[in-house]
């Protein structure tokens, strides 16, 4: 019995081998797509919400995480990075906290589809605590008055703003500067509006308005003889 069944396997085993494929391919053809499912791994990037106002992000975390998904195979030819996405919000977010942990339920993908797996399951970041100073605005004037004219005064207004940064960088000693300003076509006292600009990228404006007022007064200056004609109606 045992060599009956041994020669008949052996017996035309290249047609049975070739029956059993086309069998298999037809049967898996059959399967509807839904039910055939695949895995992938996105690079999704890593979205910070909710920091809290009186803080600042100092050292920031990876851009992304890397998402290995499953979902049928017709779903997860229409799945792209932008839309898998992982967000982590810092409101409870403490300043002695440095390592936060990411998990499942943090990483948004389409309907059908599961996280099976994600890297790195922590990240680390940097709050600080932020404080608001008013700092001095230096008008930025380049050129040179003509001949003849001479810079009586220059006024900023205000001449202080408020500004809000972390708290081991703003000081007093800190400067706001504005928009460089030529002087050398001016022929009279001019009022211009100029743009501010920021010392330090960490800092911010505490509001929306980024521009001051810089009052130029220009004199004609005297000339020699006119000094000695001064002089001489002030002398007894």
């Amino acid at each position: 019995m045992k060599r009956f069944l041994k020669n008949l396997l052996r017996r035309n085993w290249e047609l049975k081998l070739i029956s059993f494929l086309l069998a298999l391919v037809i049967w898996i053809s059959f399967i509807p797509e839904e039910k055939i499912f695949t895995e992938r791994t996105l690079t999704v990037p890593l979205e910070i919400y909710n920091i809290p106002s009186e803080m600042v992000l100092m050292e920031k975390p990876p851009s992304s995480i890397d998402v290995k998904i499953r979902a049928p195979q017709r779903l997860m030819s229409q799945i792209n990075p932008a839309q898998v996405h992982t967000i982590l919000n810092l409101e409870n977010a403490m300043i002695d906290q440095q390592e936060y942990r990411i998990d499942r339920s943090m990483i948004s993908i389409p309907v059908g589809a599961e996280v099976k797996d994600f890297y790195p399951s922590q990240v680390k970041l940097r709050l600080e605590m932020t404080k608001v100073l008013n700092l001095e605005v230096v008008p930025n004037l380049t050129g040179k008055l003509g001949e003849g004219l001479k810079l009586e005064k220059v006024e900023v207004i205000p001449s202080q703003i408020p500004v809000r940064g972390p708290v081991s960088i703003i000081n007093e000693n800190l400067k706001l500067r504005t928009y460089p300003f030529d002087i050398s076509s001016l022929t009279q006292s001019v009022e211009t509006e100029l743009n501010v600009i920021l010392p330090s990228p960490e800092l911010k404006l505490t509001s929306s308005e980024t521009m001051v007022k810089v009052r130029i007064i220009i004199s004609q200056e005297q000339t020699n003889e006119e000094n000695k004609k001064e002089i001489k109606q002030n002398c007894p």
